[in-house]
């Protein structure tokens, strides 16, 4: 299906999403800097997740990050640290082309969520970020911005609290995605990942990825190698990570060393 607005033909994650052919895969970052954020959405990859929970990224390094990550081809996403609505708004107000909510646990959590990343009627979103189209194509207005966002931009809440996991099949209806954050949820429900996770873990993810698929939204799940990458995308995931900046950088310069030391 072809994009049919301004904001439509620059949201990639949302374009890979419509076209339905193949998962959206995408790059985590930690790391603070342009460069960084450059280095990972021009590498062809569909989406870079700006981390601001557990990240070392602050307000005014994710302001910097999202245009660069938007203007190299990649969709900026922003996880926040809480649920807050400022926060919300914030991200979003820099061009974001989603955000993702750490940690929910109701189903009113998540309504709060939407209603302060929608514009009224449909939510409670306040309007006038000079800022907010930069994430979007040349030619996208203010005007264009107002009144294309809601239907463009992507809600996403993590799964990953036994509370929500018990309300997974009613969150589901009133998002974009479903992101499973295996190592919370492991947490959470009492099957933490300790070198492999246990089958109640692993029926865990099932349950969420089959909630999310009947109520037609995508899922995704964080994973932080291309072998497990590749696993969920046969499982029939719809959004995944395949590395973090930090730990690729680790294993790739550990591995040189190695080579160098014979």
């Amino acid at each position: 299906m072809a994009a049919t607005t301004k904001m439509d033909r620059s949201n990639r994650i949302k374009q890979v999403f419509t076209e339905g052919q193949r998962p959206a895969f995408g790059f985590w970052q930690l790391f603070p800097g342009t460069n960084v954020s450059r280095a990972l959405a021009g590498s062809g990859i569909d989406w870079v997740m700006v981390d601001c929970e557990h990240g070392n990224i602050d307000d005014a390094a994710m302001h910097e990050a999202v245009p660069v990550i938007a203007a190299s081809g990649a969709s900026p996403i922003v996880r926040l640290p809480g649920i807050e609505s400022w926060m919300v708004k914030r991200a979003l107000d820099t061009g974001a082309h989603g955000i993702l909510i750490p940690l929910i646990r109701t189903v009113d959590e998540v309504k709060s969520v939407v209603a302060a990343a929608k514009f009224p009627p449909e939510g409670q979103r306040g309007f006038g970020s000079p800022f907010a189209a930069q994430g979007f194509e040349a030619g996208v207005s203010s005007v264009d911005y107002l009144q294309q966002a809601n239907g463009n931009l992507l809600t996403m809440v993590q799964i990953e609290t036994q509370e929500a996991l018990d309300a997974v099949e009613e969150i589901a209806p009133l998002v974009d995605v479903l992101f499973v954050g295996p190592f919370d949820l492991g947490n959470n429900i009492g099957h933490p990942i300790l070198g492999k996770m246990d089958p109640e873990l692993e029926e865990a993810i099932a349950r969420i990825l089959k909630a999310t698929v009947a109520a037609g939204k995508k899922c995704g799940i964080f994973c932080d190698t291309g072998e497990q990458a590749k696993r969920y995308a046969e499982m029939g995931f719809h959004m995944i990570n395949v590395a973090v900046d930090y730990t690729a950088l680790r294993a790739t310069l550990a591995k040189s060393l190695a080579v160098a030391r014979g």
